[in-house]
């Protein structure tokens, strides 16, 4: 679920960037990985981003595997939330990307916002309408 965090991830990713490529899970690997269904489908997730004015490009991806998005795409970087940094994922991706070259860049976290805690707020604010 698009929100604040992630508009504020893009543009600063911009800032480093020539060329800006968003990828947005596809709903399939959403499910599989974090056990859930996507509240706003992969195609609508993805025409948000592609009307972003810092974007270049937005790719509907079907795997968290950066080294095989790397080989389609041949970025220099993969920009993530410094929440994640020294999680054992993305440590990995850090190694696993070196031999290529590419930089994982921790960017600022937007405090208290997630897709997570929109998912449990939002039934609450239609109640209370």
């Amino acid at each position: 679920m698009f929100h604040i965090g992630h508009l504020r991830l893009i543009n600063n990713a911009a800032k480093y960037c020539e060329r800006l490529i968003v990828g947005v899970n596809a709903d399939s690997l959403v499910e599989v990985y974090k056990h859930k269904k996507t509240v706003i489908s992969q195609e609508d997730r993805a025409e948000i981003i592609r009307n972003l004015k810092s974007v270049d490009e937005c790719v509907i991806v079907a795997t968290l595997d950066k080294v095989e998005l790397y080989k389609q795409y041949k970025f220099d970087a993969v920009f993530i939330g410094d929440d994640w940094k020294g999680d054992e994922r993305w440590t990995r991706t850090e190694i696993d990307l070196e031999p290529y070259g590419v930089d994982v860049i921790y960017l600022p976290h937007t405090p208290n916002i997630s897709s997570t805690l929109l998912r449990v707020e939002i039934p609450m604010r239609v109640d209370e309408i």
